[in-house]
This record gives C-alpha cells, structure tokens and sequence, in this order.
C-alpha cells in the first residue's frame, strides 16, 4: 500500500507508483492488463516497508518475468498526471526507474499483452505513461 497520508475531504486522491522504464530499439516497453483498454508500464505500489528499487524489482518479476540487477537503478522522471480510469480528480504520482535485467521481458500473471510503443503510438497508453514518452522523445531516447 502506500505511504502517501489519506486525501482530506475535497482533497483530490493521489496514488504513489512506481515503474521500471525499459527502452529498446527506441521503443518503450509497456503491458496492458487484462479488461484495460490502454497500456501501462510495469510498475505498482510499494508493500510496508518497501523501499523503491525493491517494489520495481518486485513488479517487473510479477509482470514481466525478469530480474532486476541491484546496483543498476537509475531514477529516470516522477510523472504526476491525471490518473486513468480513476475517480474524477485522482492523480498518479509515478516514480520511474530504468535496470538493467537478467531474462527476456514476457506476459507474466495479471498482464494480458506486453507491447513495445514508440512516440508516434502513445495515444495507445495511459496519460502518465504519455508524458513519460513524450519526455523520453524530446531526450532523444525513444524514436
């Protein structure tokens, strides 16, 4: 769960998520999950007592299937954005880290599709992961 306090009343919610950036061949790796209409990055919220590299470890195991290498973490961006398909008001506040990683990415668990996305399909994601593409194209990283 999150450490972020509750909202007060006519406060906006804001969720606290993280998510592992992997880029390949100028395309951002993102997944889909099952009875959701736009992709996401791996990525969720931390357990009590988690720390950030351990949460993104954790979700890109349970989703995608690899191995996150400790040492090689590297925070790329926090993205705060409306959050999809949320209450009206709701915000994320996605914390977004790059790995190295051990295995190939691979539909693991919850995730019904696994796609890899470039700047010019980003309408195919959830605004947060938007603004992270848009960030990555403007850097040169993504095609």
């Amino acid at each position: 769960m999150s450490s972020t306090p509750p909202a007060q009343p006519g406060t906006p919610a804001v969720i606290d998520a993280l998510a592992w950036v992997h880029v390949r061949d100028g395309r951002l790796l993102c997944v889909r999950t099952e009875g959701v209409d736009l992709f996401y990055l791996p990525g969720g919220k931390r357990e009590p007592g988690e720390s950030d590299e351990a949460a993104v470890a954790r979700e890109a195991r349970e989703e995608v299937g690899v191995v996150l290498r400790p040492g090689t973490f590297r925070r790329v961006t926090v993205i705060d954005e409306l959050a999809y398909d949320k209450a009206p008001g709701t915000r994320v506040r996605l914390a977004c880290y790059s790995a190295e990683h051990d295995g190939e990415p691979a539909v693991a668990n919850e995730i019904a599709e696994l796609d890899w996305i470039g700047f010019s399909e980003r309408e195919r994601c959830a605004p947060a992961v938007r603004r992270l593409i848009e960030t990555l194209h403007a850097q040169g990283t993504l095609a």
